[in-house]
């Protein structure tokens, strides 16, 4: 149970608004696993939004580094700042999971900037920190001390997620694709599938109870399929596979244990 009013109530409602699928994933594990994923996405979800609620460079840098800050705290072992977010974040992370999440917090550097990535690694790159980053770290929270699935995953399902987005980010001005031609958008896909692969291959090294951290990646599969089958889907903003789909894949995954 999750007491109204607390730092932990504070972090899932910070994750229910503003990231719906991983709300859904951490409703769906232990609520012990709860305290560790809730801080960890709420994190998560400000750290995403710095870079777009301001127009000024500047102001967005300074959002980013104040993350960077806190996390130095904690991954130092000394005082850490009083923050609804960091004060319950602090107590589930270590120093190997606060070096992390500071990659994350560096990748999104990349958002405040409307130019696309250069070339398909630097998009790859960014996914491995942030996505695959944050999935790490959630297992590791669990005590996954392997990682290879969580990895593999979080940068699959990451990907999912930057194709969905497509349509929003250049709403916004942003060039999110270097190259988005049909058949290069298709190949990024193609690859994230290979990833979904490794994943599953990896997931009996993981203790049961940290496979909840997986959760979030459930409909990865499902998008990226669609995305193979009429790479042209991405622009349409029609990437989501249909609700009946959504549902047996978070079923499964939730009866199972598995992705």
């Amino acid at each position: 149970m999750i007491a109204p009013g607390s730092d932990l109530h504070a972090c899932a409602e910070i994750v229910e608004r503003g990231d719906p699928e991983r709300f859904a994933g951490a409703m769906a594990a232990p609520v012990e696993a709860r305290r560790a994923l809730f801080p960890l996405y709420a994190f998560n979800v400000e750290v995403a939004r710095a870079p777009w609620v301001t127009a000024e460079p500047m102001i967005a840098e300074m959002r980013l580094q104040w993350w960077r800050d806190a996390l130095d705290e904690i991954g130092s072992g000394g005082a850490v700042r009083r923050h609804e977010v960091v004060t319950p974040l602090a107590e589930v992370l270590d120093a190997e999971g606060a070096a992390v999440l500071d990659a994350l917090v560096e990748a999104r550097r990349a958002d405040i900037e409307k130019a696309p990535f250069g070339e398909a690694d630097e998009l790859w790159a960014y996914l491995e920190a942030t996505g695959g980053g944050l999935m790490a770290v959630a297992a590791r929270c669990l005590g996954d001390r392997d990682g290879r699935a969580a990895w593999a995953l979080g940068m699959a399902s990451g990907l999912a997620a930057y194709l969905r987005a497509v349509p929003e980010l250049e709403a916004r001005g942003k060039l999110p694709l270097a190259d988005g031609r049909p058949e290069a958008v298709g190949a990024l896909a193609a690859r994230g599938l290979e990833l979904v692969g490794e994943a599953r291959a990896a997931q009996s090294a993981m203790p049961r109870a940290a496979r909840a951290a997986l959760m979030p990646g459930v409909l990865a599969e499902a998008v990226l399929k669609r995305v193979v089958a009429d790479p042209t889907r991405v622009k349409a903003g029609a990437v989501m596979p249909s609700e009946a789909t959504v549902r047996l894949a978070r079923l499964k995954a939730g009866l199972f244990g598995r992705v």
